[in-house]
């Protein structure tokens, strides 16, 4: 017997929730790393503690705020989208990769810009892209550029670095999960985003050449990886 359409409906959402589940996990870790490390620091010198036990209330309330925010995700919610200054959630998706990790360049056009999205799922979509760039072009800094333009209906952003480039053999499924092209990779980042960008009724897509190649190393030079994100446009 065939699988229905409601088995396959089913099986889409156990593989969402797989994904969801998973980056939970991910997040949370490098939450409880941080409480955990400013924790220690605040017992060495108790007097001067304040600042690690702010860094310690922040991170338990983007714990808390993770949980939410993935889980609402994970039941096939439509994100609840306000307008928000485009450049206010790539400052909010750089704030937790380290210093140095990357160069960035940005080209958004009006700098003013705002886009209808959920504030925390929309910078952990940028995040997403920004550490696969980075992981991707280990041990270099890769330089990451986002630009961003109106459409009619929707502002079109792209995010590309200057690293090595996807592989052509896993080109065609970059977003699905566990597809990963680094050695410890999970390949749940990719997949993860280009979710929350479809529940915001947007889109995410690798950029292929003119050629129908990804920009992959060629000849030694360092080409790098695209990636669009369309968003809706706020009026």
């Amino acid at each position: 017997m065939g699988r229905t359409a409601d088995d396959e409906l089913a099986r889409e959402r156990f593989i969402a929730i797989g994904e969801i589940a998973a980056e939970v996990a991910h997040e949370l870790r490098n939450a409880l790393q941080v409480i955990t490390a400013s924790a220690y620091v605040a017992r060495q010198d108790p007097s001067a503690s304040a600042p690690h036990i702010h860094k310690i209330e922040r991170h338990a309330r983007l714990a808390h705020s993770i949980v939410d925010d993935l889980m609402s995700l994970a039941r096939g919610e439509p994100a609840h989208a306000e307008p928000i200054l485009l450049y206010d959630v790539l400052v909010a998706a750089r704030a937790e990769i380290g210093t140095g990790a990357a160069r960035w360049n940005d080209a958004i056009t009006p700098a003013d810009v705002r886009v209808r999205a959920h504030a925390g799922l929309a910078t952990r979509l940028f995040h997403a892209l920004y550490e696969n760039a980075i992981h991707a072009s280990l041990p270099q800094a890769p330089t990451i550029t986002t630009r961003a333009w109106m459409e009619a209906q929707a502002i079109v952003i792209e995010v590309g670095d200057d690293g090595p480039g996807v592989p052509s053999e896993i080109a065609p499924t970059i977003f699905d999960p566990l597809v990963t092209g680094r050695e410890g990779g999970t390949g749940l980042g990719l997949a993860l985003a280009r979710r929350i960008a479809a529940a915001h009724a947007g889109g995410l897509s690798l950029v292929m050449t003119e050629a129908g190649n990804t920009s992959e190393t060629r000849e030694g030079t360092r080409t790098g990886a695209t990636f669009r994100i369309t968003l809706p446009r706020h009026r």
